[in-house]
C-alpha cells in the first residue's frame, strides 16, 4: 500500500479545510488518507494518568474525529480513511509521523489538542523541522487557478521544492509556474560604483532557465518562469494570489524549528493567500 496522506486534525474550522484539502490530494495521487489527533495532556495541566473511558480529551479526540472523516468523505466518497489517536506533543509527534507519510497537511492554526503554547506553533515547528513535505492550509481555500506555483533559486536546497510542485503539477493538470525573485547588491545603489543592470537581470534569467532545464526535459508539465526583481516574499505573495498551490524549500538551519523554517518560507505561511507546501530535503 502507497504511504498515506496525514493530517493533523483537531476540530478547529483550519483543521477542517486541512481535512478537505488532504482528501483532494489523496484521491488525486491514489494514497490511503489518516487523520491523527494528538492528545496533549500536558498543554492543559492534566496530571498524566491512565486514560479512562470517560476521559473528556479523549471524548473530544473521538468527536473531532469523527467529524473530520464525515467531512473527508462528503468531499471525496472514494477515499480510504483510517484515524487515529495519540498522546504527546503535538509538534513533535507529527513532525515523526513524516516518516511515514507521503506528506502532512495541517491547519494553519488550531484549538484542543493544538492549542499548547502558540497560535500556529504546530504548523511552524511541523513545517520547518518535518523531512518531506508539509502543507499548510487555510480556510476558505478553493482550486480555482489551474495553476502550481513554486519558489526557485541557485541553491540546491530548492531541488526537493521543485520535484514536489511538478508532480503536484501533473497530478492536477496545472501549468507550473516558477518564481525566481533576485535583489540588486546594495552597491549597485553606490552612483561611484558602474553596474551594468541589464547584464545582472540576463544572468539571472539564465540561473533560472538552467535550474528549471532537467525537469523541462523529463516531464511534460507546462512550465513558466517569473523572473522578478523584488523581494522574494513579495515575488511569492503576488504569485500566490492567482495560484492553487504554492511551494517553497526550506534553508533555515538553525536549532529551533521556526529557524530551521527559514524566514521566507515563515513569512509565506504568514502572508501567502493559498495552500503552502514548506519541501525540506
Amino acid at each position: 500500500m502507497p504511504d498515506p496522506i496525514i493530517v493533523g486534525t483537531d476540530g478547529s474550522p483550519a483543521a477542517l479545510a486541512a481535512v478537505e484539502w488532504a482528501a483532494d490530494d489523496a484521491v488525486r495521487q491514489g494514497r490511503p488518507l489518516r487523520l491523527v489527533y494528538v492528545v496533549d495532556r500536558w498543554a492543559y495541566g492534566i496530571v498524566k494518568f491512565p486514560t479512562t473511558a470517560g476521559d473528556p480529551l479523549t471524548l473530544h479526540a473521538e468527536r473531532a474525529l469523527a467529524e473530520a472523516e464525515t467531512a473527508a468523505n462528503k468531499r471525496q466518497p472514494d477515499v480510504t480513511v483510517s484515524i487515529e489517536i495519540i498522546e504527546g506533543l503535538p509538534a513533535k509527534i507529527l513532525r515523526d509521523k513524516a516518516k511515514e507519510a507521503a506528506e502532512i497537511v495541517l491547519g494553519t492554526r488550531g484549538l484542543g489538542g493544538f492549542a499548547g503554547i502558540l497560535i500556529g506553533s504546530v504548523s511552524t515547528h511541523v513545517a520547518g523541522q518535518a523531512h518531506g513535505p508539509v502543507v499548510v492550509v487555510r480556510p476558505g481555500w478553493r482550486d480555482a487557478h489551474g495553476e502550481v506555483v513554486v519558489g526557485i533559486d541557485d541553491s540546491a536546497e530548492c531541488e526537493a521544492a521543485i520535484e514536489y510542485a511538478v508532480a503536484q503539477a501533473r497530478f492536477r493538470g496545472s501549468v507550473l509556474r516558477a518564481v525566481y525573485a533576485w535583489q540588486l547588491p546594495v552597491h549597485a545603489l553606490a552612483p561611484e560604483i558602474t553596474y551594468d543592470i541589464d547584464g545582472v537581470r540576463e544572468a539571472q534569467h539564465r540561473v533560472a532557465a538552467e535550474k528549471l532545464a532537467p525537469w523541462r526535459r523529463r516531464s511534460e508539465v507546462t512550465m513558466l518562469e517569473d523572473v522578478v526583481c523584488g523581494h522574494p516574499v513579495d515575488a511569492l505573495t503576488d504569485a500566490s494570489k492567482a495560484a492553487d498551490l504554492l511551494v517553497v524549500g526550506s534553508h533555515g538551519r538553525g536549532a529551533l524549528g521556526s529557524v530551521m523554517l527559514g524566514s521566507v518560507s515563515r513569512a509565506l505561511l504568514h502572508h501567502a493567500q493559498c495552500p503552502v507546501a514548506v519541501v525540506r530535503p
